[in-house]
């Protein structure tokens, strides 16, 4: 199957619609007509998931697939798609020139995308905003950044993960106790408390179904900024529809299902050894063996609204990330030396004249 074209001629004037966050509508800025998105409505029924180990065995149905043309990005690797009349463009992840494609490549179709709720007036204020708040920002980059070009639109691409578990663990309980105990201190005999713990073997099952285990699947933004933007509500998730994408860019995954469901199992490892910890219960707990079955493992492609921006200042990328819902900003932490020194000098300042005032004093 090939993929959906995200561009969508205007019925009035032929002009590019775009999907717009404000009115969740397709609207045409040349003259103006409207559109709704194909499709929409109330959706009752969860979104359907996906067999993964049909997946690894390439034995999705056709229609679970697409055929899409990507760009690489030759300094930060990103892949983003781009449709047939461009051959050239600057990488919205870190602002390098791009003008080689990879070529057509057979993908996963998305199965679900969050839908932008923020304009990209709304977004450009969250993130001039967050720089304002931060007092060692050099003020050229935050005046360029307040004055600067648009934010790009950018659907980052994740997997989510379904699965139910089943896990069986031998370990231990342990019970705090006190002993009393004489001491001597200072030459005089005391009566302390001694705290001990009793440890009592156990063993026990847990069960567990996972839902919707989110894992990012590109590298092109660092981890620790995507993380940040969590919250996401999936449970206002949509079907898949390209009309939500006029306007916008999507990123290609580059995480393959396999590793990001093991990133997934790290995740469900971390909730079941919880589980564990609480079904063992006393004052604390040792796990000796814990071995977990899964099965039933289902997942999705799906996509969430991420307001980009990379800005070149003094040489050096500048990278700033908005979540489309809610406006959670995060980026790079630009330092600005000469404010950083006046802090400095400030501060000894203020210790002198502490100094001064302590010893007028005494």
């Amino acid at each position: 199957m090939t993929a959906p074209d995200h561009r969508f001629p205007c019925d009035q004037c032929g002009a590019d619609l775009r999907f717009s966050p404000e009115d969740g509508r397709l609207i045409c800025d040349h003259c103006g007509h409207e559109e709704p998105v194909e499709g929409t409505g109330p959706w009752d029924a969860p979104l359907a998931e996906l067999d993964y180990r049909a997946a690894l065995d390439a034995a999705l149905p056709g229609a679970e697939m697409q055929d899409v043309r990507q760009i690489k990005c030759p300094n930060c690797g990103a892949e983003f798609e781009m449709d047939e009349a461009t051959h050239a463009a600057e990488c919205p992840f870190c602002a390098t020139p791009v003008v080689t494609g990879t070529g057509v490549q057979r993908r996963i179709k998305p199965k679900g995308v969050l839908p932008f709720a923020l304009s990209e007036a709304e977004a450009h204020k969250a993130m001039t905003d967050w720089l304002g708040r931060l007092w060692f920002a050099p003020n050229g980059l935050q005046a360029y950044a307040r004055k600067g070009r648009r934010m790009e639109g950018i659907y980052v691409p994740y997997w989510t993960f379904d699965a139910d578990t089943r896990s069986q663990y031998s370990g231990a309980r342990g019970t705090i106790y006190h002993e009393t105990r004489r001491v001597m201190r200072e030459g005089r005999s005391e009566t302390v408390q001694v705290q001990k713990i009793r440890w009592t073997p156990v063993s026990g099952r847990v069960a567990r179904f996972f839902d919707d285990v989110l894992v990012l699947a590109a590298t092109s933004l660092p981890k620790r900024y995507t993380d940040a933007l969590e919250p996401w509500d999936l449970s206002l998730m949509l079907p898949y529809r390209p009309q939500y994408l006029a306007g916008f860019r999507a990123e290609g995954y580059t995480v393959d299902l396999e590793t990001g469901f093991a990133e997934a199992r790290r995740t469900m490892d971390r909730v079941i050894r919880r589980d564990v910890m609480f079904d063992i219960g006393g004052d604390s707990q040792r796990i000796d063996r814990l071995e977990t079955q899964v099965s039933a493992v289902t997942f999705k492609h799906v996509l969430l609204p991420v307001w980009l921006a990379a800005y070149r200042y003094r040489g050096k990328t500048y990278r700033f990330v908005v979540n489309g819902r809610s406006g959670r900003v995060r980026g790079e932490r630009p330092w600005s030396a000469w404010k950083i020194a006046i802090a400095v000098v400030l501060g000894l300042a203020l210790a002198a004249g502490i100094g001064y005032l302590a010893a007028l004093q005494q």
